[in-house]
């Protein structure tokens, strides 16, 4: 981002977004295109724009999933064939 945090505005282009998460504008592409980030089109060219607090709500959500995958990875259950995610891949 070429801008200081406290300046961002409300929405992030996708090379923006981008760049927080650290990862390739595709993936951020595929992760507005899957529906997994919300984002909405805007402009005449239909250029995507992610809402910050859509943003930090996405990374909230990541760290839930991890935190919920390592209880379950830790815990009785996790070495149950029937009631592992494994299974159904």
């Amino acid at each position: 981002m070429t801008t200081a945090a406290g300046s961002i505005g409300r929405f992030l282009t996708l090379a923006d977004t981008a760049d927080v998460l650290n990862i390739s504008l595709s993936q951020a592409y595929s992760l507005v295109r899957s529906g997994e980030l919300p984002a909405i089109k805007v402009g005449g060219n239909g250029h995507w724009r992610v809402e910050r607090e859509q943003l930090e709500a996405y990374i909230a959500s990541r760290y839930e999933e991890s935190r919920r995958q390592a209880l379950w990875n830790e815990s009785d259950y996790a070495n149950i064939p029937e009631l592992t995610a494994d299974r159904f891949v």
